[in-house]
């Protein structure tokens, strides 16, 4: 048996033809999935549906396969080690690269990172359990998606899945805040075991993946940013010392700063030369793209993203024994271009997230995902207005999980629209026909 292409609970591959490569029916299995479409109807940054401009966790995640992909390619040619086949988890594929990108953020609730919040807040208050989207993720794949001849899942490949795994930890674990959840770890650690991989190391697949969704937050967030008004293009607007400010105190606030990443680095002066040289550069493109503001923003996220792109290589993480997917510069990791990204990042983040219209829109979220959840916490009421075929599952199933994990998981897969509409239905003063359908 190949590792690289078993499949978890279909070792023997009897569900699948021989007409396509195994990850080309990984792909099928995610695009053709409800769980896939329902990112379409998902906050990336402002609300799903706020604008035909804007970016949903649909486009997000194209975007993000985009640069894997092409990311992956160049990598194959550039290290010739990646053939050698020296261990399944040191090896990138370009298809599983893109598959892994177009899954990775198919946990998050609706209403984006404050639905995640809210959810996870309720649940452990409530029940003691938790929710994180990366560990929803693999609820998702293997075991809440259906296909057919497969009662668990999509039934993907070991490469897939542990190319989506950034976080190879049981997140019910003491003080974890994000990986997988207890039962599907069970899974994804029997993979990991097979496979040979050491403790708290992610393929290179994985890695990958996880820092092409960083480039594509710190440049597309920008983007979209800049269209909305809500990052001027002035120097007034850069040079503000209070601008710069929030930025440092949100790289530092982040759980995952370490102080030895910024050692000897003023993050005031660094942060002021970053977002500075943003402007600049953005004057100089301006003034190429004949001063179009919409030409010069698709230039200025296309350089950037290329910037990033270019600069990530593989290098050997002395620490963990393993290989490493960083940014590179005469073979040694780029720690200056690590920090203007996480820069860029923290901009996006203080500009958009943080503006009080964006608050405002958060806290009316908060207030649905409460209630929602409200209403469906409890068993003996919740099974009276959850879907025939929800209840069927968790009837199925209720030995594995509690109802309260299910209830999480019904609010969790609704698109922003959805959540709304049956929000309005038990508590607005009038709500549509019964002969709507879901």
């Amino acid at each position: 048996m190949i590792v690289r292409k078993m499949r978890l609970y279909d070792t023997g591959n009897i569900h699948s033809g021989e007409d396509r490569d195994e990850y080309e029916k990984d792909y099928a299995r995610l695009i053709q999935s409800p769980a896939f479409r329902r990112l379409q109807g998902k906050s990336q940054v402002f609300g799903a549906g706020s604008g035909d401009y804007y970016r949903t966790r649909l486009t997000h995640s194209l975007e993000v396969s985009q640069i894997a992909r092409e990311v992956a390619r160049r990598l194959g040619k550039q290290y010739p080690f990646l053939h050698a086949k020296e261990h399944p988890g040191l090896m990138i594929d370009p298809e599983v690269v893109e598959c892994a990108a177009l899954a990775h953020d198919l946990g998050h609730p609706p209403f984006g990172h404050k639905g995640e919040e809210v959810l996870n807040r309720l649940l452990w208050e409530q029940s003691g359990l938790k929710y994180e989207g990366n560990a929803q993720n693999f609820r998702i794949l293997m075991f809440l998606e259906k296909r057919a001849g497969s009662g668990s899942g999509l039934d993907l490949t070991a490469s897939v899945l542990l190319a989506i795994n950034k976080y190879p930890f049981c997140i019910d674990e003491p003080s974890r805040l994000k990986g997988v959840y207890s039962k599907e770890w069970e899974g994804i650690n029997f993979l990991r075991e097979t496979w040979g991989i050491p403790l708290g190391c992610a393929t290179l697949e994985a890695q990958l993946m996880d820092l092409s969704d960083d480039i594509a937050y710190s440049t597309h967030d920008l983007e979209d940013g800049i269209r909305a008004g809500k990052i001027q293009m002035d120097r007034s607007f850069f040079e503000d010392d209070r601008l710069v400010t929030h930025v440092v105190q949100e790289i530092i606030e982040d759980p995952s700063y370490t102080e030895s990443d910024w050692e000897n680095v003023d993050k005031g002066v660094m942060v002021k030369q970053v977002l500075l040289h943003y402007f600049e550069q953005w004057e100089i493109i301006y003034a190429q793209c004949d001063r179009e503001s919409s030409r010069t923003r698709r230039e200025m996220k296309a350089r950037w993203v290329s910037k990033f792109a270019s600069q990530v290589g593989i290098i050997e993480d002395q620490v963990k024994g393993w290989r490493k997917v960083t940014f590179v510069l005469e073979g040694q990791q780029d720690i200056n271009l690590l920090r203007t990204m996480e820069i860029l990042k923290k901009l996006a983040w203080v500009t958009l997230i943080k503006d009080f219209r964006v608050q405002r829109l958060h806290k009316r979220s908060e207030v649905m995902i409460e209630r929602l959840w409200g209403s469906f916490k409890n068993y003996n009421t919740g099974r009276l207005i959850i879907p025939p075929d929800w209840l069927e599952s968790y009837e199925s199933q209720k030995d594995k999980w509690s109802w309260e994990r299910l209830a999480a998981d019904y609010i969790s897969g609704m698109t922003d629209a959805y959540a709304e509409k049956v929000y309005a239905e038990f508590f607005a003063s009038r709500s549509g026909s019964i002969y709507e359908r879901d």
